[in-house]
């Protein structure tokens, strides 16, 4: 009697084990020369025709992968992906755990480390095959030489007087608020008409959408949003007191979002994405209040 318990519990359990997915990966090389080509495969087995849903083509691996080739195949019960990368910075760089979705259960890879070295030899010393030579040079000579750094010295020279005009009296004009809150709107506008919501090109979206806001937070408010870590960009505008808190608040929320999008942390859907959108756009239009309030300010 208890021999065919535990036969009907393995049973169980083979049946199991027999129609859940099960997710493997592989990373070729732990170790790499710079620029050095790695390879990473992916697999699930008993898919059962489910749709697995995960980062975009080329979009997989985090910022310092230079990602060559990604390639998916899948069949009914067979889900494969094969990544070829390189990395071109020495150091310790790590692939995350990477999230599947199988027909609405998630699945992660195990991270894997990876060192790059630079395998040249500093030690390795050039000798001249011949001496070098003397040779006497005349002034028409030493201009064939030169006269590439000079002209490029009298071009910097002559930029830098542009500049300087420019700033003098063309900047005003252009950076006003209502000129910078016009381009942004236009820019929003190219950005939703290239339906990265619609197609589900959220890393894509969240990369432009950011962009666009960095650059119109830099100009409108004058703070050093396109240089700055997103977490060091909401203690500026904090400690700032120009932006409002629900424009504070907004920004915030869009950017934590972004970065998790970039680095494969999440996979926000189509009503996050219209809904952040709008957010960011009714950010950009209600700038002039928040612009209007620091000039009394001021005034006071």
């Amino acid at each position: 009697m208890k021999l065919k318990k535990i036969l009907l519990i393995l049973s169980f359990l083979l049946c199991g084990n027999a129609f859940s997915q099960i997710l493997s990966s592989n990373l070729e090389k732990k170790t790499l020369a710079l620029g050095e080509v790695n390879h990473l495969t992916i697999k699930i087995d008993n898919v059962h025709e489910l749709q697995v849903v995960a980062a975009p083509k080329n979009e997989l691996l985090p910022f310092h992968f230079e990602e060559i080739k990604d390639s998916i195949g899948q069949n009914q019960n067979f889900y494969e992906r094969k990544i070829e990368f390189s990395v071109y910075e020495e150091g310790k760089f790590t692939i995350p755990e990477l999230e599947f979705n199988v027909g609405g259960k998630i699945l992660k890879t195990i991270p894997y480390e990876i060192d790059v070295v630079n395998t040249a030899q500093k030690a390795d010393q050039i000798n001249d095959i011949m001496n070098n030579k003397e040779v006497k040079l005349e002034t028409k000579d030493y201009w064939e030489l030169y006269k590439f750094y000079i002209l490029a010295a009298l071009a910097v020279i002559a930029l830098i007087i542009a500049v300087i005009m420019f700033i003098k009296w063309g900047r005003k004009s252009k950076n006003s608020p209502a000129i910078a809150t016009n381009q942004t709107l236009k820019e929003l506008d190219s950005l939703k008409k290239k339906k990265y919501i619609e197609d589900g090109n959220f890393r894509s979206f969240y990369v432009e959408l950011i962009e666009i806001s960095r650059t119109f937070i830099t100009k409108q408010y004058h703070l050093p949003a396109d240089v700055l870590l997103t977490d060091d960009l909401i203690d500026v505008m904090k400690k700032n007191n120009t932006i409002s808190q629900e424009n504070e608040k907004t920004v915030e929320d869009v950017f934590l979002r972004g970065d998790l999008v970039k680095f494969a942390k999440t996979f926000p859907d189509q009503a996050t994405m219209e809904k952040d959108f709008a957010d960011i756009r009714d950010f950009v239009t209600r700038s002039s209040k928040d612009l209007e309030f620091e000039n009394l300010r001021k005034d006071v």
